[in-house]
C-alpha cells in the first residue's frame, strides 16, 4: 500500500464520517514544493466526539491499529491520535483544530485541491511555515527549519509575507523564523 492510499483510505473515512479535515506537515509541504521523505501523513481534523466514534469504528481492526481513548483523549484536549496500517507502517497523526484563533484561521483558509489522486483540503503554504515553525519551537528540530527555508526558497514571490509576520509575532516564533531563512 502507498501513501496515496492509505491516504485516500483516510480521507475517505473521514468524509464518511463527517469530519471537515486539511492536509498539513510534510505532505503538504511537498505539495507546496519542498518534499521529503516521511512515512507518516499529518492531517488536522475537526470532529465532535460522536464522529471519532464513528471513524474509529469504521477503520476495520484486521487493517489498522487507533485507539478509541487516545481518539477521544486527543478530542478533549486538542491534540492528537495516530492511526497505523500495519500492513505498511504508515502513520497518519489526526491532530484535532485547537480552539485558538491561530487554528481557526488556518482551517478556514485551507485550500480545496486534488493531491495524488485524492480530493482534499490542505493548508496554505504560508501555514504549514508557521505550523512547522512551531513544531521547531516545541521540539528543537532542525528538519522542520529546513522544510521552512525550502517553501521560503520554492514560494518566495507568492508567500503572504504581512500574514506570516502577524503569525510569527503572536504566536512567539521569532527565533525560529530566523534561524529557517534561507542561506
Amino acid at each position: 500500500m502507498t501513501a496515496a492510499t492509505v491516504l485516500t483510505d483516510m480521507v475517505a473515512a473521514l468524509d464518511a464520517a463527517g469530519i471537515p479535515a486539511m492536509l498539513t506537515g510534510s505532505f503538504a509541504a511537498a505539495f507546496h514544493g519542498a518534499g521529503r521523505a516521511t512515512m507518516d501523513v499529518d492531517l488536522v481534523i475537526d470532529p465532535t466526539a460522536s464522529q471519532i466514534r464513528t471513524l474509529v469504528a469504521s477503520l476495520p481492526a484486521a487493517q489498522y491499529y487507533v485507539s478509541l481513548d487516545a481518539a477521544l483523549e486527543a478530542h478533549a484536549t486538542e491534540s492528537m491520535f495516530n492511526v497505523i496500517d500495519l500492513a505498511t507502517g504508515w502513520k497518519v497523526d489526526l491532530i484535532v483544530r485547537k480552539s485558538r484563533p491561530f487554528s481557526r484561521t488556518e482551517f478556514e483558509r485551507r485550500l480545496p485541491t486534488n493531491f495524488d489522486g485524492v480530493s482534499l483540503a490542505v493548508a496554505t503554504v504560508e501555514d504549514v511555515i508557521v505550523a512547522k515553525l512551531e513544531w521547531a519551537k516545541l521540539g528543537g528540530s532542525a528538519r522542520q527549519l529546513d522544510d521552512v527555508a525550502a517553501l521560503l526558497r520554492v514560494n518566495k514571490s507568492t508567500i503572504d509575507r504581512a500574514y506570516l509576520e502577524r503569525w510569527i509575532g503572536e504566536l512567539g516564533l521569532s527565533d525560529q523564523w530566523q534561524a529557517a531563512q534561507p542561506r
